[in-house]
């Protein structure tokens, strides 16, 4: 009985020991920190999506607000001019809780309008007496390269739930949201809103495309007329770890087939997200 509590203790001595040599002097190196979380998880201290979410803060502050954006393309906006019947039914198609509102220029974007600030003016007023002009909120303008654990402080510090994002020419690229941020660092968070076609693959331009490493081959496949295999592996991530024939890390290229996928997001243990570009005409 003895014996048994002394391999425990010499155990559990063991992995404090690793702790307490890590820390013996700060940390230097991310991965410094990352060989502590990896030995707590190990170790049971935290579970694994404590150490998901921990490593996921880390890896925001070598992530740019261009790699999560939501693209011009895909904005909902409302033009300033539109009439309340026009516009109403895309917000009640849409469902999100704010919109850009853009004047004649697509560029000029006038300001943020919140569905609660519209639906008290519905109620009380006919509808030719709403001026959207009237419940604008400020505009938020970030560029495409900033720091996402930037962006999510000043999110926080300034209450804030989504900015423009402005390309280096000053024009709109997109937007994003503070729930973007956090979704890099905790996974998805879907509610009811959340359109299933919309999870897992992002169209940027022609020849670009956010896909998440979750994104299942069946989807990929259909999505872009592909034929990969799904025998080994569910997951376009999974193909690309296979690929490279190792865990990535962020930046590293994988071309498989027609396909050039770029690691954007990626921990220890698994990748997030990529971009993707065809190859093929």
């Amino acid at each position: 009985m003895s014996d048994d509590n002394s391999g425990n203790d010499q155990g559990e001595r063991s992995w404090l020991d690793k702790i307490g040599q890590l820390f013996s002097s700060e940390p230097r190196t991310r991965r410094d920190l990352e060989d502590v979380l990896a030995v707590a998880a190990e170790n049971e201290v935290i579970d694994q999506d404590a150490r998901s979410i921990m490593e996921g803060a880390m890896q925001v502050s070598d992530m740019q607000v261009r790699d999560i954006m939501i693209p011009r393309a895909q904005m909902e906006v409302i033009k300033a001019d539109t009439p309340l019947e026009t516009f109403l039914p895309q917000i009640i198609r849409s469902a999100h809780s704010r919109y850009p509102v853009i004047g004649e220029n697509p560029d000029d974007v006038m300001g943020i309008l919140l569905a609660k600030d519209l639906l008290p003016q519905i109620l009380t007023r006919d509808s030719d007496e709403v001026r959207i002009e009237d419940l604008l909120r400020p505009t938020v303008v970030v560029p495409e390269s900033k720091r996402l654990n930037v962006l999510l402080r000043e999110f926080r510090e300034n209450r804030n739930h989504m900015a423009i994002v402005i390309d280096e020419y000053g024009g709109v690229a997109g937007l994003v949201t503070i729930e973007d941020v956090l979704e890099e660092i905790v996974g998805d968070i879907e509610d009811e809103t959340d359109v299933e076609e919309d999870r897992f693959i992002r169209r940027i331009s022609d020849d670009d495309f956010f896909v998440k490493a979750l994104t299942p081959i069946d989807d990929f496949n259909e999505y872009f007329k592909a034929d990969f295999s799904d025998d080994e592996f569910d997951t376009i991530g999974g193909l690309v770890i296979q690929a490279l024939g190792h865990m990535p890390a962020r930046n590293e290229v994988a071309v498989i087939d027609d396909f050039e996928f770029k690691v954007i997001n990626a921990d220890q243990r698994k990748i997030h997200s990529l971009r993707m570009r065809p190859l093929r005409d």
